[in-house]
């Protein structure tokens, strides 16, 4: 049987890092490889609260792995589209982290690319206008790991999350990070659940520990302003060799079993990995403790004055809903002595006729077209009676930057309010990501 092991924090987070690991590597050997070389990926989505994984278990973990005289120890991360790895690390502690450590930090979105295939069947035949993606680009560390795999010892170190677009995201969807930026928002739609296993398939990591030290619910990306309802503390690890077994325990410690998340049962079906709860040994806790079914969804908060015109054919929420969605929540009610509504935001396929003369006789004349569907059906439409000015377009199926660029710009809020460090400060990191080669989507600034 596959085993998964749950270990309580309450008794300190280094003591239950350690025993979860030693647990593991007394049933199945060492994790430490020939090159005695550990590539560390953490969830560093961004440096908001509640979003990634905790400093102090990537200390502990690169802790237990220089206790077995590790040579090299690295922490790399590809963080979140609008956003750059080299800022998030400075803010969120893991640039302390390695710097107290010795561990070695590396921004995957500077570095070169290598292109990989996707596995999954495209949702269309043919496609004139590149809206699917077919391949996509691996940073050269991923590229050297996947290429070396019986050498590099590889550490998944997801976060207890739900998930807004994927239900969950634990250890397969922590590796949606290692893409570029500009190959994630294609495609970003149905076809999202078998694009992660995909990835997966490539590069399996020898261990996932997902950081159950606290979870959110109701979405990835909690707005500080309702985390007393979104954010729980479980108080917990849950960690092992077989990452489809670890994110199957962690669901349903959500309360979701494989059949509700489509990622974890497209990689159960692959064979990659033991999806069945019936064939997985938990080891530390008793599941059915855990008696609790939690809302994967946005909350469904949103300001009454920002009007959110929804297709009736198709509408993903895997992209052009809840992405834009999430970012609204957080501007409206996190920074609401700043937030101006009074505007619109059209997303998805199948919109009324007179969708722009609706919105002329509510007073609406600006907004965010989000995504090629909504795009291409009523985006002209509305820039030639509002002006290009005033309607901004969010490309694909998911380009959070261009979305950023136009709630920023709508809202009144600014990309700065967002970052708690001076703003001189973040514009140099900025600048240094640019001369290091960042490829990173990010929001325009002024």
């Amino acid at each position: 049987m596959s085993k998964v092991y749950i270990s309580d924090t309450d008794k300190g987070v280094k003591k239950a890092v350690y025993e979860i690991i030693s647990q593991i590597e007394e049933t199945n050997g060492s994790l430490l490889k020939s090159s005695r070389k550990v590539f560390i990926k953490p969830n560093g989505i961004d440096f908001k609260p509640h979003c990634h994984t905790s400093p102090k278990v990537l200390q502990a973990v690169i802790e237990y792995f220089q206790d077995q005289r590790t040579e090299n120890i690295y922490v790399m991360e590809n963080s979140t589209q609008s956003n750059a790895t080299r800022l998030v690390f400075e803010i969120n502690g893991y640039k302390k982290v390695c710097d107290e450590t010795g561990a070695t930090p590396i921004y995957l979105d500077e570095e070169k690319t290598e292109t990989f295939e996707f596995k999954g069947k495209p949702s269309v035949d043919e496609d004139p206008k590149g809206y699917i993606l077919k391949t996509f680009r691996l940073p050269k560390t991923v590229v050297n790991i996947i290429k070396n795999r019986d050498k590099i010892t590889y550490i998944d170190l997801p976060k207890l999350k739900t998930h807004s677009m994927a239900v969950v995201t634990l250890g397969i969807k922590n590796q949606w990070g290692l893409p570029q930026h500009s190959d994630r928002g294609k495609d970003h739609n149905y076809n999202l659940h078998s694009k992660l296993v995909d990835v997966y398939e490539y590069i399996k990591p020898d261990m996932t520990l997902i950081d159950g030290t606290e979870g959110t619910i109701h979405g990835h990306y909690p707005p500080t302003a309702f985390e007393d309802e979104l954010v729980i503390d479980f108080n917990i690890l849950i960690g092992g060799r077989d990452t489809v077994s670890v994110d199957t325990v962690a669901a349903r410690v959500f309360g979701f079993s494989i059949d509700e998340v489509p990622h974890l049962r497209i990689a159960n079906k692959r064979g990659l990995g033991e999806g069945n709860l019936d064939n997985i040994d938990v080891i530390g806790k008793d599941l059915s403790t855990y008696d609790t079914k939690y809302d994967w969804d946005l909350l469904q908060k949103f300001p009454e004055d920002v009007k959110i015109i929804k297709g009736t054919e198709l509408l993903c929420r895997e992209g052009c809903k809840n992405n834009p969605l999430a970012l609204l929540q957080v501007l409206a009610y996190d920074f609401e002595d700043k937030f101006e509504g009074n505007f619109f935001i059209v997303m998805g396929k199948g919109h009324e006729e007179n969708l722009v003369d609706k919105l002329k006789s509510e007073g609406y004349i600006r907004g965010l077209v989000a995504g090629f569907c909504a795009i291409d059906e009523v985006g002209q439409k509305l820039r030639d009676q509002f002006g290009k000015r005033n309607v901004h377009f969010s490309h694909n199926c998911n380009n959070l930057a261009e979305t950023a660029t136009a709630l920023f710009k709508l809202s009144g809020v600014s990309a700065f309010d967002l970052v708690p460090i001076s703003t001189i400060k973040a514009l140099w990191i900025l600048i240094l990501s640019k001369i290091h080669g960042s490829k990173a989507l990010t929001p325009s600034l002024f």
